[in-house]
Order: C-alpha cells, then structure tokens, then sequence
C-alpha cells in the first residue's frame, strides 16, 4: 500500500476539530477522511455543537476588536445550569472555527496549536488586514 504522498496536508476531524495526520492506513481513502476516530464518527456533529460555533462567534463579535472570550462563557449560554457537560464540545466547536479560520485559540496572548493546547485557553477573533 502507498503511503501518503508529502503533499498530502492534514485534514481536520469534523467532530473535534482536531488535526488527522495522514499516515498510510489511511492513504487509500485519504480524499474521504473526515473522522479522527470511531468513537468522533459515531458522535458526528449536533445542534448543539452549532449552537456553541454560533454562540462563540455572537460573542467575540459582540466585543471590542482583540478582545478574548473563554469556551465556557459559550457553555453558559447554551447550556443554561448544565454548563459543565458542554465544555468539551464547546473546546471542540472552537477547534472548528479555528479550522474554518474564523477565530484562533490562544494562551497567554499566544496563538497554539489547537491540537496540541492543554490548560485554559482563551478564543479571538482571526485580525484580518
């Protein structure tokens, strides 16, 4: 089986936006990857993880250009009293923006990879210009 060839760029999980390196498993289908794993195919994407993905752009438009905004200021406002239950998705709708190169993640007034991001993270809008 060929590998990937080095042209081949990494795709995106369409469930938690995380990075799908290619790798020669892959390589057949690789056009057809939008899954980082079973457990994110069989979850797929659901209202609510657009609700989040609409609730984070509705907030960082709704601030001064620069400003930042916590995934769980996101949770908040969709999940009324049960927040907690949707951070991951809120992290995993902000990897998506990221991916759609509408907001970046940050720590520390940094962009990171968000991947690879552990710990608090903060979202802004992408500066364009």
């Amino acid at each position: 089986m060929p590998s990937p060839r080095p042209a081949d760029a990494p795709r995106t999980c369409a469930r938690c936006g995380r990075t799908i390196e290619p790798r020669r498993s892959l390589a057949r289908n690789w056009e057809a990857v939008k899954w980082c794993s079973d457990a994110c195919r069989r979850a797929g994407v659901k209202a609510v993880d657009e609700r989040l993905e609409s609730a984070i752009v509705g907030l960082l438009e709704s601030r001064a250009g620069g400003a930042t905004a916590c995934p769980s200021e996101a949770a908040r406002s969709v999940g009324g009293t049960g927040w907690r239950e949707l951070m991951e998705p809120a992290r995993c709708a902000a990897r998506r923006l990221v991916a759609a190169g509408r907001i970046e993640i940050v720590q520390g007034g940094r962009v990171v990879d968000p991947s690879t991001a552990k710990g608090p993270i903060r979202l802004r809008l992408v500066r364009r210009g």
